[in-house]
């Protein structure tokens, strides 16, 4: 895969946003109100997309330059609307779950509604950049890091959030086909100190449970990177014009789920988890957890996909994202200690 090799601070991003109007969907979530401030900081008109039910984050509430509109991803003659005068479109709205209750869900939200704003987007002539995931990557052989280039295998074992967010980026890919300018971004396990902590299906959940008293790590691995850094990435790529018709993963570090665990123990004041969860313990787990959510009515916090997940050993790549935008990315124990400062005040 050619890489194009095309240099833009942020501070040069910021010039180019005196007139523009860019769409932001998803805009109520961890990531995508993120990106709002962002872009409203440096003079963007943003127009952002959320459901009726859910909530502005409070500084965002009456920001200047920011139009919230109430709209369904899957209401394609809404989104007609939406899109009215629009020249960029970001793309963050998804429903993410690892229940196999939700895969219908999945399918509905991440695919048919990617499909409705890749359609839009080609008629108006819009640039689009589309949030996926890992989930949508294939993975490396014989112990290298994942990239780019790695494609998707379906197998029995795949998730239907995987399932979801592959078949998502397949109508971006359709999409590029047909003419639209696009890039897809696929980022790692997202964290930061505004994200909801609590919650199987959050990244944030894990923190709440050690701050709990976590007593068990897993044998996997997983990747890290600060949301700010996956915002700063979106902005960058989407005003590279030389990017179009490119993935790009978002990656800062491969860490264990041991070492994670013990770092943020220790920025929490508490003992780190002492016992090792092996694939074994952990099927029997997520089994156990299953029966007890029967009784309770409850989801389970751990589920069979997130059991998998959490014994996966796999590397990802950052080379990609660093030679193109040249990004300095943020110190991942400057982004564990701020998490844990929040969670310790708020818990």
């Amino acid at each position: 895969m050619q890489i194009s090799i095309y240099y833009l601070t942020f501070e040069s991003v910021i010039v180019n946003y005196s007139t523009a109007v860019v769409l932001v969907t998803g805009g109520t979530g961890f990531l995508g109100s993120i990106l709002i401030k962002r872009l409203i900081a440096s003079g963007v008109r943003v127009r952002a997309t959320k459901r009726e039910s859910s909530l502005v984050p409070a500084d965002l509430v009456g920001a200047a330059g920011l139009e919230w509109v109430n709209a369904d991803i899957n209401d394609f003659f809404a989104l007609e609307d939406v899109f009215e005068g629009i020249t960029k479109v970001y793309h963050c709205a998804a429903k993410i779950s690892y229940h196999a209750a939700d895969r219908e869900l999945l399918m509905k939200v991440n695919v048919e509604g990617t499909a409705n704003v890749v359609t839009l987007a080609l008629e108006r002539g819009a640039r689009l950049l589309h949030v996926s995931s890992i989930a949508a990557l294939g993975r490396a052989k014989d112990g290298q890091e994942t990239t780019e280039s790695d494609l998707w295998e379906f197998h029995a074992r795949q998730p239907g959030y995987a399932i979801s967010k592959y078949e998502a980026e397949m109508e971006v890919w359709r999409g590029i086909a047909e003419g639209l300018d696009a890039v897809i971004v696929n980022p790692s396990l997202v964290i930061g100190a505004s994200a909801r902590m609590e919650g199987g299906d959050s990244g944030g959940a894990i923190f709440s449970l050690l701050h709990r008293g976590l007593r068990f790590y897993a044998t996997g691995w997983v990747g890290l990177i600060d949301v700010e850094d996956v915002a700063k990435a979106m902005v960058l790529l989407m005003e590279n014009p030389s990017v179009s018709g490119e993935r790009f993963l978002l990656n800062n570090v491969n860490m264990s789920s041991k070492e994670l665990l013990e770092r943020c123990s220790r920025y929490l004041g508490r003992p780190a988890p002492q016992y090792r969860a092996t694939p074994f313990l952990l099927g029997i787990a997520w089994r156990a957890a299953y029966l007890a959510s029967l009784l309770s009515g409850k989801r389970p916090l751990l589920t069979r996909e997130t059991a998998h997940s959490a014994s996966s050993r796999v590397r990802f790549s950052n080379k990609k994202l660093i030679e193109v935008t040249g990004m300095a990315l943020k110190p991942i124990d400057e982004t564990l200690r701020e998490i844990c400062i929040t969670l310790k005040k708020t818990a």
